[in-house]
């Protein structure tokens, strides 16, 4: 985020702020004073500052700084904030009620949608977060080889579901604990960790684990340690194994489902995973996750099947509303392409800026990072060499 300009701004520098004061309340009755751990600027050190209202690529603060957003809350506004298009979606459908708890018209037009855009999901189920549909995933899996382990990757963040939070990426990575207090050591005994990029390394982990692994679990394009990418080859390299071992695929495409392409990553490497995990872009702002993939294997889902899964709120109206007023919205206006231009233009600029520095600029379409390093970055342990007290200076300089 870029500050634009500050209201009151003697008071801003005396530390006089309403998002101070707000911060102080929170500490007192929310763990941390935040409800996602992220927020609470641990990682790069001072406080948070609170929101009042936002629009388009802007935020102002309660205090009246206004920032430009190259966030967008970490995904969902991919149209920008409050884009009209989904608000009326969500104001209208809100006249009709705002929870059935009975099936309704819109989950079956969002299910349709999701699986015209992403042909390797056969059935989806929807959820309420992207945590809910890896979780899922994994039960799922579980269910349908009859097997325990799972692969992941050092550095990938699926949520704070148990068996994946082990040396995981996002908050749980940035405040210094990539492994959970409070996950039984039997339930982490059955997740392996592997570096990302490293095929051999799956391998061996079949070998050694014959006939036991359920579903290797990625992102296909990690971008909760940073972002980097899969090398040539590696993905499809990790779909053979997979096939050869009898074990499922899983692509956690809950930030990149329809923002890297209209049919997310797995379109842009030519990939069928056997299930994937939707959010953020999906919900158009409101808390929506899903999760699908080959009919065999989500047929056993309850009520079909054997695996159980369920949810309140699954499905929700207004949820629903919303997103497909923003999928709509993207398909129309080739929202991808728009995206991918606007990215493009940005590396260029930035390209001279850094030239000649130990700085290194990832982008694919919306999605970019800044790495305060010099060597090339392709996993948890080369983006580690970032110089994390730079990136602090700059990200609160970004502020100013």
């Amino acid at each position: 985020m870029t500050a634009l300009r500050r209201f009151n701004e003697s008071a801003y520098r005396d530390g006089v702020t309403k998002s101070g004061d707000l911060f102080a309340r929170a500490l007192g009755k929310i763990p941390g004073g935040v409800n996602s751990p992220v927020r609470a600027f641990r990682g790069v050190g001072g406080e948070p500052f609170f929101v009042e209202r936002v629009n388009g690529p802007r935020i102002w603060t309660v205090d009246g700084v206004e920032l430009i957003d190259y966030v967008g809350s970490w995904g969902p506004a991919i149209l920008g904030h409050a884009p009209p298009v989904v608000t009326d979606a969500v104001r209208a459908a809100a006249l009709h009620g705002t929870s059935f708890g009975i099936p309704n018209p819109l989950e079956v037009e969002m299910a349709e949608l999701i699986c015209a855009w992403m042909p390797a999901i056969e059935k989806v189920r929807m959820v309420n977060s992207g945590t809910e549909a890896t979780m899922s995933c994994l039960r799922l899996a579980r269910g349908f080889t009859k097997r325990d382990k799972i692969i992941k990757f050092a550095g990938c963040y699926h949520g704070h579901a148990d068996s994946l939070l082990v040396k995981a990426g996002s908050g749980a990575l940035t405040h210094g604990q990539p492994d959970s207090a409070g996950v039984p050591r039997a339930v982490a005994g059955e997740t392996i960790v592997l570096p990302f990029n490293n095929i051999e390394a799956v391998r061996a982990a079949f070998r050694e684990n014959k006939d036991q692994i359920a579903a290797v679990i990625l992102e296909a394009i990690p971008a909760n340690a940073g972002l980097f990418f899969p090398r040539e080859g590696f993905l499809h390299q990790l779909q053979e194994e997979c096939t050869r071992n009898g074990a499922l695929l899983i692509f956690d495409e809950v930030m990149t489902g329809f923002r890297v392409a209209r049919g997310g990553a797995q379109q842009l490497y030519g990939i069928r995973p056997d299930l994937t995990a939707l959010g953020k872009v999906v919900g158009g702002g409101l808390p929506v996750g899903a999760f699908g993939g080959r009919a065999e294997i989500v047929g056993q889902l309850s009520p079909d099947g054997p695996v159980y899964q369920a949810g309140t709120l699954s499905g929700n109206p207004l949820a629903m509303a919303a997103g497909l007023a923003q999928l709509r919205e993207l398909e129309r206006i080739d929202g991808w392409k728009l995206l991918e231009d606007l990215g493009a233009k940005l590396e260029s600029r930035l390209a001279d800026a850094i030239s000649g520095k130990e700085l290194i600029f990832h982008r694919i379409g919306s999605m970019f990072c800044l790495f305060f390093a010099s060597g090339p970055i392709f996993d948890l342990e080369s983006a580690q060499y970032s110089d994390t007290a730079k990136f602090a200076q700059f990200f609160h300089s970004c502020l100013e």
